[in-house]
């Protein structure tokens, strides 16, 4: 099973809802809450991902994306392969 782990801040509705899809699918994953670095969180981000925003959510240290990405792969049946 890969390594799931998600970048989030505390007040971010988008994070709360990538966080509730894992959790009601059973996954496991490693919160890292960058709200203590943000701006430099965010910048080490964008060099992985190319995006500057959180959540972002990686297998395995590959990006799959963010929370309108993994609703997007579950409602095409995607998200447990890019997950597992």
């Amino acid at each position: 099973m890969k390594k799931i782990k998600i970048y989030t801040t505390t007040q971010c509705p988008f994070c709360k809802n990538a966080k509730k899809l894992l959790n009601e699918k059973g996954i496991d994953f490693e919160e890292i809450n960058i709200i203590n670095d943000e701006a430099h969180m965010l910048n080490e981000l964008a060099k992985k991902s190319g995006i500057h925003t959180v959540p972002q959510i990686y297998a395995d240290e590959k990006f799959i994306g963010g929370c309108d990405d993994i609703y997007m792969l579950e409602s095409q049946n995607k998200l447990d392969e890019a997950l597992n």
